[in-house]
């Protein structure tokens, strides 16, 4: 017996064999699971997934289905591996921080930001949302192509209308064999307008989109759960080449607790990031003494949204946790963006490409018209089939007797249709549907409904063959269609785009404008637009200026620009430096930032003077005033590197407080001023120059209970502006007080009575000045320097401000604004520049 030629043994090349297998198994991987199409954005099993369902009418106009009916249809007619893929894939699409539009609205228990895993599909339904009902929009208009599923006993799409950008709206993740996507989600709105640029370039000036046109429209990824990405760079990297890393940043505040401790707030987390395995991480973290100072950490994360609590100790620095939390767990992470699709080669055949944002737009946008396109097409063939019906039907109603005549005479329908196709040139179908025509056409409304309906088509089938015919028509047709998705789904940003302060770039991108800088004695810090400000006559009540918590009040107004250094120097002789932009913007009566979350203050730190400064100059220096009468002058070069966490710019002694910083040039007259009514004045020249961690010398012998509260340069102004609590005030010439030696007493310069309450502030102003009086209850009044009266050295004054006697309401602080109205912005820009280099932070400025 003849041996069996399948028992042969068949020799083959290992290496060829191997190779041939995995390319196979690669190529699989890429095409059919893992990557997504440019044109949907979906990978093959959420496709599926949704075709089934729209198979099913699973649509948002009707029930909840169970999953595990939507996971069995899926698997037994499109794809078939396991069920758990299928429903992990379904899963994802119904998340809310998984997905930035979820095309899934589920029912049940679909999983947590926590990480926990959906029921099982047995308890679980699940039905399309509404924006999925724009992906699958016209599939049955034959817009896209169909392929056979794995069996060839059902067919299925190659790929979804996909009516909005799927792939950059929701973005997406996928590892391949040799390769993976990392897509971020976007905001639907910036990513519509985007396309709708591209489209009116093409129709209005017929040229081409560049990139800086889109990177002005998309400002950056928009991830579900929010956060905050830092600076620009990475997504200019991403947007242009495909390629880059953006760093997002959770969002947390430090606030004060009535006990005097600070707890940190986590509101928003990193895309992707579990929330659960983060706590756990700051819990090690904290028992490992990686991180001291926190005392407890609790998740009150709600259905209104998330919040974890990380209580601090009494002495822990909040600022200095929270950068510790950046670097060692997910509050900071970075989301790596590739931009790998699968795009359709000159041969019909998809290839993962890598693309920057513009070439993903218009791979969609030529997706588009090529469904718009294709439906069109197949709306005018129904538009045409029906017209040539309705052409033969009113011939027949034109010829309606002998119509009857014929059928009635003709022996089956088959010999009355041809007998009608010859005596009137008529056409199969044409024939069929007189012979199937209802007695009730004959009526007359019908015939007119049946010419309305013929004249309507008529105007269809010309619209629509105009849209065929050019391209200009058939973009605007898809411009209305995405603007109104755009319109109908659109939200707000929820990642905003915060600055790094490695990225230089982002400085280059925030404009140099005039700014007003305002800080409270409880120490919430905020910027604002200077027109906040309009002024008022004398003796007004003034304006709500700040929405401010119990004996809260603002103590430094000061105008600078966005671009200047503003130089914090604190009650303990410490300096820290901030960029102006770096504050956050408010209104005129917001609160405010609170500065614990902009600097790294130690506790029991309070601001006490603010000095913008465009740039550290050589022969510059700062000139120090404490509580006690010190003075010190120190080279500014010497402040030139301000760390993180601060400098240190005086010695105090005990007891003492650093009150006042001025920037100098060695020419200028020294005024310094108590609370009791005395004021000296002395040449700079006197305070010899000293170290930066210097005590500095006696400026001023004070009384007993009596405190420096101010202290001026006579570059300043002509005349002394003092002010007292209780709203009373003058102006005197400086010629009144005599240069006299440092550390002496001075002389009266303000009559202290019961009236008057003791001096708040002391400035020296022009007659162009306003003035700006702030009360401990936030009420602000801004009068004209010019209807204060001049008087003398030993007088009280006249009345500023309507304060009632009788309440708290005191006068708490000061602050000088040149009117700067009538100025030209080049004027203004040109008085900074030249007050920069002369007096170097006496800027046009709320001093």
């Amino acid at each position: 017996m003849e041996p069996n030629i399948f028992d042969k043994v068949h020799d083959v090349d290992l290496k060829k064999t191997m190779e041939k297998s995995y390319i196979d198994y690669a190529m699989s991987v890429i095409v059919s699971r893992a990557l997504p199409d440019v044109r949907d954005g979906l990978k093959p099993v959420q496709r599926r997934v949704l075709y089934s369902m729209i198979e099913l009418n699973n649509g948002p106009d009707k029930p909840h289905r169970k999953c595990a009916r939507i996971v069995g249809d899926t698997m037994g007619k499109y794809h078939p591996h396991g069920d758990s893929s299928i429903y992990g894939a379904l899963v994802n699409l119904a998340q809310s921080w998984s997905t930035r539009y979820p095309l899934v609205d589920g029912h049940g228990n679909f999983g947590s930001v926590d990480g926990d895993g959906a029921a099982a599909m047995r308890y679980t339904e699940a039905r399309l949302s509404k924006i999925s009902m724009e992906m699958l929009a016209d599939i049955n208009k034959d817009t896209v192509d169909y392929s056979p599923n794995f069996d060839e006993t059902e067919r299925e799409p190659d790929v979804l209308p996909s009516r909005y950008p799927n792939l950059l709206v929701n973005g997406t993740s996928g590892i391949a064999v040799g390769m993976a996507t990392n897509i971020p989600p976007h905001n639907i709105k910036e990513v519509i307008g985007a396309v709708v640029k591209i489209i009116d370039n093409q129709v209005e000036e017929n040229r081409e989109t560049t990139m800086e046109e889109i990177l002005d429209i998309i400002k950056g990824p928009d991830f579900p759960t929010g956060a905050t990405i830092l600076g620009r760079r990475g997504i200019e990297d991403a947007y242009r080449t495909g390629r880059g890393k953006i760093r997002v940043r959770g969002v947390s505040d430090i606030e004060t607790m009535p006990n005097g401790k600070s707890r940190i707030i986590i509101t928003e987390l990193p895309y992707m990031v579990n929330k659960a395995r983060m706590i756990e991480k700051i819990a090690e973290l904290v028992k490992d003494k990686k991180i001291d100072g926190i005392t407890d950490l609790r998740d009150e994360s709600d259905r209104s949204g998330m919040r974890i609590c990380i209580e601090l100790r009494r002495d822990a620095n909040a600022n200095v946790i929270t950068n510790l939390l950046f670097k060692h767990t997910q509050l900071q992470d970075t989301f790596g963006v590739i931009m790998l699709a699968l795009v359709k080669n000159y041969s019909g055949t998809l290839e993962p490409k890598v693309l920057n944002i513009l070439e993903m737009l218009n791979y969609y946008l030529e997706h588009q018209k090529e469904v718009v396109t294709r439906r069109t097409r197949y709306d005018l063939n129904k538009a045409e089939e029906r017209a040539h019906i309705l052409e033969g039907l009113l011939i027949a109603l034109d010829n309606i007797d002998e119509v009857i005549k014929i059928i009635r005479g003709s022996q089956n329908v088959q010999a009355a249709k041809v007998e009608l196709m010859s005596r009137f040139g008529l056409s199969d179908p044409q024939s069929q549907a007189i012979v199937d025509m209802r007695l009730r056409a004959l009526t007359g409304l019908e015939r007119e409904r049946l010419e309305n309906e013929y004249r309507e088509l008529e105007i269809k089938i010309a619209e629509l063959k105009a849209i065929l015919a050019d391209e200009k028509k058939l973009l605007a047709v898809i411009r209305e269609e995405i603007s109104f998705i755009s319109a109908k789904y659109g939200d707000e940003r929820r990642t905003s785009i915060g600055f790094d302060e490695f990225d230089m770039s982002m400085e280059d991108l925030i404009p140099e404008e005039n700014t007003i800088v305002a800080m409270t004695k409880l120490g919430y810090v905020k910027r604002m637009s200077i027109d906040n400000f309009k002024n008022q006559n004398r003796g007004g009540r003034g304006i709500k200026g700040m929405q401010t918590i119990d004996e809260d009040y603002i103590e430094d107004l000061m105008m600078t620009t966005t671009h200047h250094y503003l130089m914090f120097f604190t009650n303990t002789g410490r300096v820290y430096r901030l960029k102006a932009y770096m504050i956050p913007e408010g209104s005129r009566t917001a609160r405010g930032t609170a500065i614990v979350n902009l600097l790294q203050m130690l506790p029991g730190e309070n601001i006490t003077s603010i000095i913008p400064m465009k740039e550290y100059e050589d022969n510059k220096f700062l000139l120090m005033s404490t509580k006690n009468g010190m003075v010190k002058k120190t080279p500014m070069m010497d402040y030139a590197n301000v760390r993180k966490n601060g400098l240190q710019a005086i010695v105090l002694r005990d007891n003492d407080e650093l009150i006042e910083v001025k920037a100098t040039d060695s020419t200028k007259d020294i005024f310094l001023v108590t609370k009791k009514g005395q004021c000296i004045r002395f040449h700079e020249n006197d305070v010899r120059i000293t170290g930066r961690v210097s005590i500095g010398v006696i400026g001023m012998k004070l009384n007993k209970d009596d405190e420096v509260v101010g202290m001026q340069m006579d570059s300043q102004g002509p005349k002394l502006l003092i002010v007292s609590a209780n709203g009373m005030g003058k102006r005197t010439p400086i010629e009144e007080f005599s240069p006299q030696r440092r550390g002496g007493k001075g002389v009266l310069c303000y009559k202290i009575t019961d009236k008057t309450g003791d001096i708040v502030g002391a400035k020296l102003v022009e007659d162009d000045h306003d003035l700006l009086l702030i009360t401990n209850e936030g009420i602000i009044i801004r009068i004209s320097v010019n209807d204060i009266s001049v008087i003398g050295r030993n007088t009280s004054g006249v009345k500023l401000m309507n304060i009632n006697q009788d309440t708290d309401i005191k006068v708490a602080s000061i602050a000088k604004v040149r009117d700067d109205e009538n100025k030209t912005e080049d004027e203004v820009l040109e008085e900074i520049e030249g007050e920069i280099t002369s007096e170097i932070v006496e800027t046009p400025e709320i001093d």
